[in-house]
């Protein structure tokens, strides 16, 4: 692709479901260019199993039109992004047919639901790439601009080297034991439960924070509630309620890491705690706008958690948006995915992460469920 940055055809997007993650990312699609120096996109077509319910969805959520085929519409000369927000057992087939028609594609994560489908997915990846096809998995939460100048500060040696990190994600949508099935609670639709849905990003939140890898993990994994009411009678839940891990990465650093969703009183709360020899810092997504931050470079009697609020023009992503000091929320971080999304597409730039990073949160994802089967055996990545 040219870097050139002249005026060209607006990119079509295609968008694979339009449930939770297809609202969020239509959301995106539609404010990106409001807000940041991207190439013109057009929301094209929203797909989506019930022709009924997507044509609504697509109108509501300003998409030319609607369709129940992603086969016709991954063909159409009109799309050159696809944007795959169904659930994690299709992510796979569509995504691979998608870049094999030379189209550049974002993936919500998981990667996929299993590792032979992520290996499947990344070969299709790096074939593509050779083409000039780009391809990106969506990990949202490096795109909140807490956690991105969390990133900086540690790049930067401003928590000298790290060696403690512990990483919650703690929800209580499913507290309720009567809280009714749903795909997210079969494996054979969802892969597994709290695993594959919130570990994955507390998982890639470390690794990212710390630009190093997972080498090693123990886990262990937890069905609180057994049994759930179904369309048809009460099912038996397949997947995990809560997990717990702890990991080694190749830098040195021990990550701990806790996920449940069924944490009463816990709404969203992704927590990052990050323990260096010169510094730590902690986040909480239920106070997205704060990071703390404690600086062991001043005298030990004036040291302290102090809170950064992340709202100057200084700091990533924020100065698009409004003037200093005023919060954003939950839903801009899909649209400086797509930012970033469109402008490696733009400069023909790898984006991040890619596949190849979804496979290695999936890797460890694996490992976990390895090692809880085997009673938290340690197991080598």
């Amino acid at each position: 692709m040219s870097g050139a940055h002249e005026q060209k055809a607006p990119l079509g997007v295609a968008a694979i479901g339009y449930a939770f993650m297809g609202k969020a990312h239509s959301q995106a699609w539609r404010n990106v260019a409001a807000y940041f120096d991207v190439p013109a996109v057009e929301q094209r077509v929203l797909v989506g199993r019930d022709s009924e319910q997507v044509a609504e969805a697509a109108a509501r959520y300003g998409w030319a039109e609607s369709a129940t085929d992603w086969r016709e519409v991954i063909a159409r000369d009109d799309v050159q992004i696809v944007d795959i927000c169904a659930p994690g057992w299709l992510h796979a087939e569509i995504a691979i047919a998608a870049l094999e028609a030379g189209k550049h594609v974002l993936v919500e994560k998981p990667l996929a639901n299993s590792m032979a489908e992520s290996e499947r997915m990344v070969a299709a990846a790096q074939a593509a790439r050779a083409r000039g096809v780009q391809s990106m998995v969506g990990f949202n939460y490096r795109r909140v601009p807490a956690l991105a100048f969390a990133k900086q500060l540690i790049a930067d040696g401003r928590l000298g080297a790290v060696r403690e990190v512990r990483a919650s994600y703690l929800q209580d949508w499913l507290a309720d034991e009567d809280s009714p099935m749903t795909w997210r609670l079969r494996k054979e639709t969802a892969g597994s439960g709290a695993l594959g849905d919130i570990a994955s990003h507390a998982i890639d939140q470390v690794q990212f924070l710390l630009g190093d890898t997972v080498t090693e993990v123990s886990g262990r994994l937890h069905t609180f509630v057994g049994q759930r009411p179904g369309p048809s009678g009460v099912e038996d839940v397949t997947v995990d309620d809560a997990a717990w891990a702890t990991l080694s990465l190749a830098g040195g650093a021990v990550a701990s890491v806790e996920v449940s969703r069924v944490a009463l009183g816990r709404k969203n709360s992704l927590r990052i705690e990050v323990y260096g020899s010169a510094g730590a810092l902690t986040f909480d997504l239920e106070r997205l706008n704060e990071l703390e931050f404690l600086d062991g470079a001043v005298p030990v009697a004036e040291q302290g958690f102090r809170r950064i609020v992340v709202t100057e023009p200084e700091h990533p992503y924020v100065g698009a948006w409004w003037p200093q000091g005023h919060v954003i929320g939950w839903e801009h971080t899909f649209t400086h995915q797509i930012r970033d999304f469109l402008l490696a597409i733009r400069d023909g730039a790898a984006p991040s992460p890619s596949f190849e990073e979804g496979l290695q949160v999936q890797r460890v994802l694996a490992a976990v469920e390895e090692s809880a089967a085997a009673k938290s055996t340690i197991v080598q990545l």
